[in-house]
């Protein structure tokens, strides 16, 4: 592989405009640039959830590192999308795996019969946190799909599973080091 950055700033974008994979040029605020900047911080979301889990005492963190790599990777892919108008790079098995794993981590499961807070164990609270980034992304990816249609489908189906599958790994990850889930209480004000 060649180098692809050899210089990192090139002052271009002084003037508030950036380029697109295809040679275009838009505004820093396009929403196009939004978007990607929400997969982008999504993934470095990913990221940290895949940091702590490696620092953390859970049995299973080669399992849950191939997962949370493959994410990232596919999010990579989906920025590429969304910086190249009408480039495709992702594949409808990122969606089948998805649903493997959250089908298979909600076998292990209580049925949900309460609202959860997003907090709980470090892993726990760093999925929900991804979980609450990507369904900002999934917002800003349909807000460009809607203004241009340029966006497949696959992209968005991408973001709405995730999201289901960082929710479903927080509650799997909140039990695997050893917590219990933080119920929403609905009369809280009651109990002061």
């Amino acid at each position: 592989m060649g180098h692809r950055l050899s210089k990192i700033y090139t002052r271009t974008g002084d003037a508030g405009t950036t380029g697109l994979g295809d040679g275009s040029r838009v505004a820093k605020d396009d929403l196009r640039i939004a978007a990607l900047g929400d997969v982008d911080e999504l993934n470095s979301a990913v990221g940290i959830l895949r940091a702590q889990i490696t620092a953390s005492n859970i049995t299973d963190k080669a399992s849950w590192d191939k997962s949370l790599s493959l994410i990232q990777h596919w999010l990579f892919d989906l920025g590429g999308e969304v910086c190249i108008p009408g480039y495709h790079m992702l594949q409808p098995v990122c969606i089948n795996f998805l649903e493997k794993e959250i089908d298979q981590m909600n076998e292990a499961l209580p049925m949900l019969k309460e609202f959860i807070l997003p907090a709980g164990t470090l892993s726990c609270s760093y999925a929900h946190q991804a979980r609450s980034v990507c369904r900002r992304a999934e917002r800003s990816l349909m807000t460009v799909h809607t203004r241009d249609q340029n966006i497949q489908p696959l992209a968005l189906q991408l973001l709405n599973r995730l999201s289901d599958w960082l929710f479903v790994a927080s509650r799997t990850l909140q039990r695997a080091e050893g917590g219990s889930e933080v119920l929403w209480q609905k009369n809280i004000n009651e109990t002061i």
